[in-house]
């Protein structure tokens, strides 16, 4: 049902709209720092993710990693998690209202509560001059939670077991070597690697489009802390076409890990957890 427009709907229509979270006063990376330390980068480990799989890595703090596109355009599903406490992962929907909609180069991945800080910080990004296409579309979003059985499910019927939801969670559950039903609540809203996303002018509806990565393009990131990563190369591909498909034609995506030039990363400020006291008014 739709209610008469009041005589005023366009002056309501025209209120300007006001930041929710102003960053100003948000602590930056030091980018000055981490383009130092990157320049002299010593590959310590290496993970190729299969298609329509995932694959759990490890990185430690002080470290570098990169997801590349190795073979043919593939988007990926990113959990991170604190490797020390699992409780600590990463946050997409602060990270959305702080950075916005998509990330790039000297933003950073948010963690839960009560951490709030950085898990990871994007250092280079190979698509960041997309920018923001004519139908609202841009690169490696934290909007979409990641293609999952139960929505393929509700909308489809039937059992479709390599979702990146559940690919993410046998990675883990082989990680750790728990039962699924263990590693499956650590798994979260991802950051969408790769993946060409955006809202619907008319609808407000997600969509995705054909992801812009090649071969030779990548994402790369800091580690703020020692983290445990799982990427999922999503079985949508490129997503062109499907978000969950056995007849999409999907590749591999690279993991790297590097070590970099420790002397120059002394000058980097500690990464403590929130100091909020967490008293909540009591």
């Amino acid at each position: 049902m739709t209610h008469n427009q009041p005589d005023d709907a366009d002056a309501r229509r025209a209120i300007k709209p006001v930041i929710c979270y102003p960053v100003e006063t948000l602590p930056h990376p030091d980018m000055t720092l981490y383009t130092q330390a990157r320049g002299d980068l010593r590959k310590t480990d290496e993970v190729l993710v299969p298609p329509r799989d995932a694959k759990s890595f490890s990185v430690p703090a002080g470290h570098f990693f990169r997801i590349s596109s190795v073979e043919g355009s593939q988007v990926g599903d990113l959990n991170l998690w604190n490797a020390n406490d699992l409780g600590e992962r990463f946050y997409s929907g602060k990270t959305r209202a702080l950075h916005g909609t998509h990330i790039t180069t000297g933003q950073q991945m948010w963690s839960s509560f009560p951490h709030l800080r950085p898990l990871a910080t994007i250092t280079h990004d190979t698509l960041d001059w997309y920018g923001i296409d004519d139908f609202g579309g841009s690169v490696h979003d934290v909007i979409g939670t990641r293609c999952d059985p139960y929505t393929h499910h509700l909308l489809k019927g039937g059992q479709y077991h390599h979702c990146c939801h559940s690919n993410l969670t046998r990675a883990l559950a082989a990680h750790l070597d728990v039962p699924l039903a263990e590693a499956e609540p650590h798994v979260h809203d991802v950051l969408n690697v790769f993946m060409c996303t955006g809202f619907t002018r008319d609808t407000g509806q997600y969509f995705m489009k054909a992801s812009p990565v090649r071969p030779g393009d990548y994402l790369e990131f800091f580690a703020e802390v020692d983290l445990l990563g799982a990427l999922s190369a999503c079985p949508g591909g490129d997503c062109s076409a499907e978000h969950s498909s056995d007849v999409a034609s999907c590749h591999p995506l690279l993991v790297e890990v590097f070590a970099p030039k420790t002397d120059v990363l002394k000058a980097r400020a500690d990464n403590h957890a929130n100091g909020y006291d967490r008293t909540h008014g009591l």
